[in-house]
C-alpha cells in the first residue's frame, strides 16, 4: 500500500470518538447530515475513495461496484449483517468486505427477551391504558398475559445471539429448542440446556414462542413462509430482531389480525422502512424502530471493529473481519 493516508469515506455519522480516532489515521469524509446517501452518492464516494465504510441502509449492488473506481480496494461495513452488499461481485471486482462481528449478540439478546417479556405480558396494552388516563384500577381479569416459565421456546439460528438468548431466557424458566444448519456441539448444547430438532417445521409446530436469529441470505429469505407460519399454535409468539426478509411480512400480518398467532414482537421489517400498515394497529404486536442493537457501548465496539479493519489493510495485510462469499 503507499504511504500516503488512506482515502476513507462514512456514510452515516459514528460515535464522536470513534469519527476523531478515523480522521487521525485516515484522510476521512463524513455525513454530517447523518441522511442516508442516495445511490448516486454512493457511486461517486466509491469512485473516490480507498475505503468505503457503509452501513445497513446502504444497498451496494452489482452495477454500482462496477462503477467504482480503481482506487476502491475495501468496503469496511459498520455493522455485522452484509446482505446489503453484494460480497462476490465486489470479490470479483477485487474489492475486499469485512464487518463487526461478535459485538452485538448480549445487546441483541436482551431486547429479544424484552420483546418477549413484551408480548407475553401485554406491556403495549398496559402501557397505552396507562397513557389514556381511563385507567379505573386493578382487575383480577385485566391484561392477562401468559407466564414464560416453563414455556418452549424455539431458536431459530443458534449462532452468539442465539446463544445469548438461550442463556437470557433459560434463566426465566423456559425450556431451550433449536434449529440450525447444523448441530451444536454436545458440550454447547449442555451448557444451553437446549434440544436440537433437524426439522424446523417439526420445532414450529410445538414451541410456544419462537425467536429469530440467523441472517438474510438467499436460503434463509422467507424461512417462515405462510405454510410454515399456519405450523405454529394460535397461542405462540414470534420474535424477530434479526432480519426481516427471514419472514413473510403479509403472511404473518394475516395470521395476526386472524387470530391464528398470539402475537409478535418485531424491530426488523421485511421491506425496511416500509412496515406493514396493517401491523402498526394491533394490539398484541411490538414494533421497535431496529434498535435491538441500539446501546453505546455497542456503537463504540463496533467503530473499534472498523477502524482495526481499516488499519491492517492499510498496513498490508487482510481485515481480520473478512468475508468470505460462501459465508453468505
Amino acid at each position: 500500500m503507499p504511504h500516503r493516508k488512506l482515502s476513507v469515506v462514512v456514510t452515516r455519522r459514528l460515535p464522536a470518538a470513534v469519527e476523531a480516532r478515523l480522521a487521525e489515521l485516515f484522510t476521512v469524509t463524513l455525513n454530517e447530515t447523518d441522511t442516508p446517501m442516495t445511490r448516486e452518492h454512493l457511486i461517486t464516494a466509491m469512485r473516490t475513495a480507498d475505503v468505503l465504510v457503509p452501513t445497513l441502509t446502504d444497498t451496494i449492488d452489482a452495477g454500482m461496484l462496477a462503477s467504482a473506481g480503481e482506487n476502491l480496494r475495501l468496503i469496511a461495513n459498520y455493522g455485522s449483517g452484509v446482505d446489503h452488499i453484494d460480497v462476490a461481485t465486489a470479490r470479483q471486482h477485487g474489492i475486499l468486505v469485512c464487518n463487526t462481528p461478535g459485538v452485538l449478540a448480549d445487546d441483541t439478546a436482551d431486547m429479544t427477551l424484552a420483546l418477549i417479556l413484551a408480548t407475553m405480558r401485554r406491556f403495549k396494552e398496559g402501557a397505552t391504558h396507562m397513557q389514556s388516563g381511563n385507567w379505573q384500577g386493578w382487575s383480577p381479569s385485566a391484561f392477562l398475559g401468559a407466564r414464560l416459565g416453563g414455556k418452549k421456546l424455539g431458536i431459530l439460528g443458534m449462532g452468539q445471539v442465539g446463544s445469548a438468548v438461550a442463556h437470557r431466557a433459560s434463566a426465566f424458566g423456559m425450556q431451550i429448542n433449536y434449529h440450525n444448519r447444523n448441530q451444536i456441539h454436545p458440550e454447547r448444547e449442555k451448557d444451553l440446556k437446549a434440544t436440537y430438532w433437524p426439522s424446523l417445521d417439526q420445532m414450529l409446530a410445538n414451541m410456544d414462542v419462537v425467536s429469530i436469529n440467523c441472517p438474510h441470505t438467499p436460503s434463509t429469505f422467507h424461512l417462515l413462509n405462510a405454510r410454515r407460519l399456519k405450523l405454529m399454535k394460535p397461542t405462540a409468539f414470534i420474535i424477530n430482531t434479526s432480519r426481516g426478509e427471514v419472514v413473510d411480512e403479509n403472511a404473518l400480518t394475516r395470521m395476526l389480525r386472524a387470530g391464528e398467532l398470539a402475537g409478535a414482537g418485531l424491530d426488523v421489517f421485511e421491506h425496511g422502512t416500509e412496515v406493514n400498515p396493517r401491523l402498526r394497529d394491533l394490539d398484541n404486536v411490538m414494533l421497535l424502530p431496529h434498535m435491538a442493537s441500539a446501546t453505546e457501548e455497542a456503537r463504540v465496539e463496533m467503530g473499534e471493529k472498523v477502524i482495526i479493519n481499516i488499519k491492517t489493510f492499510a498496513d498490508g495485510h487482510r481485515p481480520p473481519d473478512r468475508i468470505v462469499p460462501s459465508m453468505y
